[in-house]
């Protein structure tokens, strides 16, 4: 049975997307930009978003009752001429223990100018989520 996680935004609706899909075991969180969904503010440092997306990852998977050591790959956009070293420490810091598969792509842009990262995750929770 198929559970959506909703962070209550409205282009989610709008846009007919889900923060994160629970199927089984399985969870995929959408793509996830290092907005900061209480105040709704962008930072201007690769850093500090990569922090928050993985923040925003952190909820949707607490959400699914899973944890950040679930997920068994991320895919991370990095828009072309930034210097991802920012990015890449902060993936080592949370991931250097968890090591998930990884594909790094750089790309023109995202939706939003101000946006220099967006990741998204896929976790396997150890038991199936039970509604």
């Amino acid at each position: 049975m198929r559970k959506l996680i909703s962070t209550g935004f409205e282009l989610e609706e709008k846009y007919g997307y889900s923060r994160a899909v629970v199927e089984g075991n399985w969870v995929f969180v959408s793509g996830t930009t290092g907005m900061n969904y209480t105040t709704n503010e962008m930072p201007d440092d690769l850093g500090a978003q990569t922090k928050n997306c993985i923040r925003n990852i952190k909820w949707a998977l607490n959400e699914a009752k899973g944890e950040l050591d679930h997920i068994v790959r991320l895919e991370t956009f990095i828009v072309e001429g930034v210097d991802a070293i920012a990015c890449f420490e902060v993936l080592g810091e949370e991931f250097g223990q968890i090591r998930p598969a990884n594909t790094a792509v750089f790309v023109s842009a995202l939706i939003d100018p101000r946006m220099l990262v967006e990741i998204q995750a896929t976790a396997i929770l150890p038991e199936a989520y039970s509604y």
